[in-house]
């Protein structure tokens, strides 16, 4: 396919997405049916679709409309391509500009590609620094690798990807983070992550683990464990007894195969406050994404505040029912990957108000600054008498 041809399949796919299809079914489904188009131009059209996403409101504004044909025409002119050289009709190019497709500079939120509703709490959780993780945000999100020290070292990792064509580096904010630099796309078939040497993880969802008090003999419950990326993390830094619950059970389907290559026991459970107490229970709760949305870009425009709301309640509820699950002396760890203080301080000061017998342990956040995910950490023990 042509560079024209390639902005012609996402300005497609880009339609779908914007009339309620969601992008991964969007692409998959364009793929299905254009089956000329080869591996390059697959990933080709996925990059110029989720650039196109995450960067909506600004290319909208640049390209004259909020459509397929808009971000496209807003992404060629943000990157200082006059869209005239691919938008030329011929072929499979798409039709030439017109005059009224000549679009206008962003401004405000527009600009940092945020929501309106949302700019002011984003601007109260993250004071001068909003701009800067605005602009990250706005980037494709690293990839980051987790190196299993159930299986090998940091240094053995490293080798072991570079046999296969994959570079990484480590990254400061975990021990076992690597930072891929080439390769990418070649991880998921190759030896280290097929042995379980390495895992796809982000660097802020590593350090998260990393922070947990894990010591050997502790029972843990991971309790909103999704597909348990950080359950086999916490396995990997201590001999746990370790159990793994979540709302959904079906996200936990490949668990048991992920952790069997990783060399970990876990104990899936629907019934968690049957096998309590626990030493240390993590809650990485159901939130906005908001320090992810590079990776989930849809999940930035679909946010409602009444969205918003309804999360918080589903954050208080998950307190509470843990806070009783944890043994004497235990830990209960709640995170989250919002940037938003009304996910983050204010739900921890409201259990604490509820709870008077707790108070807060540690806090560490985590922002796409220091090169991951936005992370927020609270642990929370009980109040000694």
């Amino acid at each position: 396919m042509t560079p024209a041809a390639r902005c012609s399949a996402a300005i497609d796919v880009l339609d779908r997405i914007l009339s309620g299809t969601p992008a991964e079914q969007a692409l998959t489904n364009w793929g299905r049916a254009s089956r000329f188009a080869g591996s390059g131009d697959r990933n080709a059209v996925r990059d110029l679709v989720y650039d196109a996403l995450r960067c909506r409101r600004s290319y909208a504004a640049l390209g004259g409309a909020q459509t397929g044909r808009g971000l496209m025409l807003g992404a060629l002119r943000a990157a200082g391509t006059d869209p005239a050289t691919l938008f030329t009709g011929e072929g499979h190019a798409p039709p030439p500009v017109a005059a009224a497709e000549a679009g206008r500079a962003p401004e405000g939120a527009e600009a940092l590609d945020l929501p309106d509703w949302l700019l002011p709490q984003l601007t109260e959780s993250l004071g001068d620094d909003l701009t800067g993780i605005a602009q990250a945000l706005r980037q494709r999100a690293p990839v980051f690798l987790r190196v299993n020290l159930r299986r090998g070292s940091v240094a053995q990792a490293i080798t072991a990807l570079q046999a296969e064509g994959i570079t990484a580096e480590p990254h400061d904010l975990a021990d076992t983070a690597l930072r891929v630099t080439t390769g990418a796309r070649k991880i998921q078939t190759s030896q280290p992550y097929l042995s379980g040497l390495v895992e796809l993880q982000d660097a802020a969802s590593q350090a998260v683990v990393a922070a947990l008090p894990l010591r050997d003999g502790m029972r843990v419950l991971d309790h909103c464990a999704g597909g348990g990326g950080k359950t086999l993390a916490m396995a990997a830094r201590a001999q746990l007894s370790l159990f793994a619950h979540d709302a959904a059970p079906a996200r936990m389907r490949d668990l048991p195969a992920r952790a069997a290559r990783a060399g970990a026991r876990v104990t899936l459970t629907e019934a968690p406050e049957k096998l309590a107490p626990f030493d240390l229970i993590l809650a990485d709760a159901p939130c906005s994404g908001s320090g992810s949305w590079r990776r989930d870009p849809q999940g930035k425009w679909a946010l409602t505040p009444e969205r918003l709301a309804q999360i918080g309640a589903v954050q208080d509820a998950i307190l509470d029912r843990l806070a009783p699950m944890v043994a004497p002396g235990g830990v209960l760890a709640y995170a989250t990957c919002s940037l938003l203080r009304v996910e983050n301080e204010d739900r921890i000061a409201g259990f604490l108000a509820r709870h008077p017998g707790w108070k807060v342990h540690s806090l560490d956040r985590f922002t796409p600054l220091t090169g991951g995910d936005g992370f927020f950490l609270a642990q929370l023990v009980q109040a000694q008498a």
